[in-house]
């Protein structure tokens, strides 16, 4: 199934919740080893803790990677076991290059054999390299994410930059529009080509969306980074689809103790309840 469409009816029959993985061994909670080992059986109980309430998994490879070879192997068992329990899985690593090295990365997370539905993607190289990963989205029903407006405070020293009458990341949208109108599902009218954007800067939220309609948003910045659900709200087409809010630290180390896994399904759950609200 494409990508869009298998996204959009994960959303349908939970919500738009997208919970980041990002398992930093300093803050793991009480009980879990501080190790290759506890980031895995952290994982897996978020994912445990999450299922029925978010639509998808955003394990940061950051966190793996920085584990060795032993990380990298735990990391791609996560997305196995989350994918198993029904959950889209969104593999954050801004990959980008050209040539066969693109080819390379694009295999790497989005081949036929990997447990990984979608990918975020870096825009910088230009086209050529973001066609090696929209050809494997098309071939493969995988899915990726451009980065159009970051959440961070600085993103505007280089995404805020006026080319002419536009800002650089409103021109990088039409092209990220022009690339996700060529690939897009039968039922959700969306593309396996989507766009990052943060809740942080809502205003510009609202105008991208004008910008991009067939292309689904994966909208960092809620919880933690000052994001609320009315901020998300302008990501999102008319009948509230089309985009994923993503949140980490707020429901991953929502509690420290022995409690975590309970303490992180309340507060997705939560979560997902602020999104349908000002959605409905």
């Amino acid at each position: 199934m494409h990508y869009a469409d298998r996204l959009s009816a994960r959303i349908e029959k939970t919500s738009p919740v997208c919970v980041g993985l990002d398992p930093i061994l300093p803050s793991l909670p009480e009980g879990i080893e501080k190790n290759t080992a506890g980031v895995e059986r952290f994982c897996k109980g978020i994912i445990d803790a999450v299922k029925d309430s978010a639509a998808a998994v955003k394990p940061q490879l950051a966190y793996f990677e920085l584990l060795g070879w032993e990380g990298m192997k735990v990391f791609f068992e996560v997305c196995d076991y989350a994918q198993k329990k029904g959950l889209i899985v969104i593999a954050d690593g801004k990959r980008n290059d050209i040539g066969s090295t693109c080819e390379a990365y694009a295999e790497a997370y989005l081949g036929k054999d990997k447990p990984i539905d979608a990918l975020t993607v870096s825009p910088y190289l230009g086209s050529d390299g973001i066609k090696p990963f929209s050809d494997l989205c098309a071939k493969n029903n995988r899915g990726i994410y451009v980065l159009v407006k970051t959440s961070n405070p600085s993103s505007g020293e280089l995404q805020d930059l006026p080319t002419g009458d536009e800002a650089v990341h409103e021109y990088l949208a039409q092209l990220v529009e022009g690339w996700a109108s060529m690939a897009l599902g039968e039922k959700s009218n969306l593309s396996s080509i989507g766009a990052v954007v943060g809740a942080t800067y809502p205003e510009e939220l609202k105008y991208l969306r004008t910008i991009m309609p067939h292309v689904p948003f994966l909208i960092p910045g809620y919880g933690s980074q000052g994001g609320t659900a009315q901020d998300c709200k302008p990501g999102f087409l008319g009948d509230g689809s089309g985009a994923i809010v993503n949140a980490a630290r707020s429901i991953l180390y929502a509690s420290k103790g022995k409690d975590w896994q309970a303490a992180a399904a309340k507060a997705a759950e939560t979560m997902a309840g602020e999104l349908r609200k000002v959605l409905a």
